[in-house]
């Protein structure tokens, strides 16, 4: 059994472990917000409470709910995901509604699949009608996570801060 919820003081140990496994592993943190640069549990739990406040959300950013994916059995998190409530320019045109990550330990056991679909119906409640979520341009897996949730391919974008290639998928709610 698996949950998707929001991070709590609960689970310290757990975001330490799950940062640390990326750090160490050299691995992107989509998903995780601000995690890779603050190193502290409490101090991003409550920066990612601010980025839920439209008051508080700092500059240049986007209202957004921060999400942890925990397996019950283990209380172990292997995934995180971020949900922007809109848009700024960077987003509607790399960046999309959704951001996740599956521990490089996890990885392969459909947790990313799984993860996804319950995020949908939070985008529904947050008013969305349709999601957009992008992935790096060969990066199969989350093609398939995308895909596997309905995601329709619309079209593949250069993002030049990163020297990425896109593609940009949506999925009706």
């Amino acid at each position: 059994m698996m949950k998707l919820i929001e991070p709590t003081m609960e689970y310290a140990l757990q975001i330490q472990a799950y940062r640390k496994e990326f750090v160490d592993s050299g691995s992107s943190m989509d998903g995780t917000g601000a995690l890779r640069r603050i190193e502290n549990p409490q101090e991003w739990i409550e920066y990612s409470n601010k980025l839920k406040n439209p008051g508080t959300v700092p500059e240049g950013l986007v209202p957004a709910t921060q999400y942890i994916f925990v397996r019950e059995e283990d209380h172990k998190i292997v995934g995180m995901l971020q949900i922007r409530h809109y848009f700024n320019d960077y987003l509607e045109k790399f960046g999309g509604h959704i951001g996740y990550s599956v521990a490089p330990s996890e990885r392969h056991k459909g947790y990313a699949t799984q993860m996804l679909g319950l995020a949908l119906p939070e985008c529904k409640k947050l008013g969305m009608n349709k999601v957009l979520i992008t992935c790096i341009q060969g990066n199969e897996g989350s093609k398939g996570t995308i895909l596997n949730n309905g995601g329709v391919y619309e079209s593949t974008v250069y993002e030049p801060n990163d020297d990425l290639y896109l593609e940009r998928y949506w999925i009706n709610l």
